[in-house]
């Protein structure tokens, strides 16, 4: 971190400020930050990002619930004692709504009008989707959501969820202006993420790893568009007594084994298919309503050559530094699940 800032310091003239703190622990502190620094707005990124990692053990579930819980409450909790008006940008995910709930009805951007049945007559309700999370990740972003209803409604803070789609891609205009402001590139079976490990055992020559039948679809999105959103929400605010703001971070969506076979096709490696440590169905549909980012100025980056191969050309350059051993997943979602053992040493 301490390398990124001077780069960045050198190269634009401009400062950023670091402090190291347990959102989830250090609760004073927090407190102590919010009033010296007396933010417009907080973007919360501070969670366990990873729904294989909450799977793997005991000690990573208990870890993601207590970290990923606390530090939303704790914000939240906090920005109400300082009795300061910051409004909260978080990064939520699509795994809120689960996958193939709703079939082929577009999934609204966080609300379903409802009808409540009553000896007087219907009454028109918008509540929260239904909740379906598929891991303990996945969980702890739906409990957030009832935090951020509850202090919405008691506290009147504002706040903005992004139910994120699957990130790929590597550079924002501002990381590409140097190689020392590269972002990570997680390629293991517990953090790196679908399309981007693909490209990278691509660029080693390693089989494709598709699990199941490759019928699961999900929502992807770039990463320049995923900072992109996160400069509209923030420009963008709900009024103080408003219900959180949701957004549908996502700009399209395919199943694994369509990506697999485009990867495949352009690359030459051959696509695996291994058993599933993910409790899930084979096959779903999904279909995404993202109309608000849209509308606020948006313009999806969708998957092209070019960008696929930016992926694949850094992949390249590091491959030298990937441990095939990490590559399988193997944090199942229940014990005793099929993994597959290391396709490459």
């Amino acid at each position: 971190m301490g390398v990124r800032i001077e780069v960045w310091k050198e190269l634009t003239g401009r400062d950023i400020g670091f402090i190291n703190l347990d959102l989830a622990q250090e609760y004073d502190r927090l407190v102590d930050v919010l009033l010296n620094e007396r933010p417009d707005a907080v973007v919360h990124f501070a969670e366990q990002r990873a729904a294989p990692y909450s799977m793997r053990s005991p000690k990573a579930k208990r870890y993601t619930v207590d970290n990923n819980v606390n530090g939303t409450h704790n914000l939240l909790c906090a920005i109400v004692q300082t009795g300061l008006d910051i409004s909260v940008v978080h990064l939520g995910t699509m795994g809120v709504y689960g996958y193939g709930w709703s079939g082929t009805a577009p999934i609204p951007e966080g609300y379903l009008t409802v009808k409540v049945p009553t000896p007087d007559g219907d009454l028109d309700r918008e509540i929260l989707h239904p909740a379906n999370p598929g891991s303990v990740y996945h969980m702890t972003k739906t409990l957030d959501q009832l935090l951020f209803a509850f202090y919405a409604k008691n506290d009147g803070l504002r706040i903005t969820d992004l139910h994120q789609g699957i990130v790929w891609g590597t550079q924002t205009p501002q990381t590409a202006l140097d190689e020392r402001l590269i972002n990570r590139f997680d390629y293991d079976g517990d953090y790196g993420t679908v399309l981007n490990r693909f490209l990278m055992q691509a660029a080693i020559g390693h089989p494709l790893t598709v699990h199941g039948t490759g019928g699961q679809t999900r929502a992807f999105i770039h990463i320049r568009d995923t900072v992109r959103c996160v400069e509209i929400a923030l420009n963008n605010p709900p009024k103080r007594g408003d219900q959180p703001s949701v957004f549908n971070q996502v700009t399209e969506t395919y199943r694994v084994r369509d990506l697999a076979e485009l990867i495949s096709q352009k690359t030459g490696v051959e696509v695996a298919n291994l058993p599933n440590p993910r409790k899930e169905a084979a096959e779903n549909d999904l279909m995404v309503t993202r109309d608000r980012f849209v509308a606020l100025g948006l313009e999806p980056t969708t998957l092209s050559e070019g960008l696929l191969e930016e992926v694949r050309d850094i992949s390249s350059k590091y491959a030298h530094r990937a441990d095939m051993s990490k590559i399988i997943a193997r944090s199942v979602w229940n014990a005793g699940m099929e993994t597959s053992p290391d396709l490459m040493r």
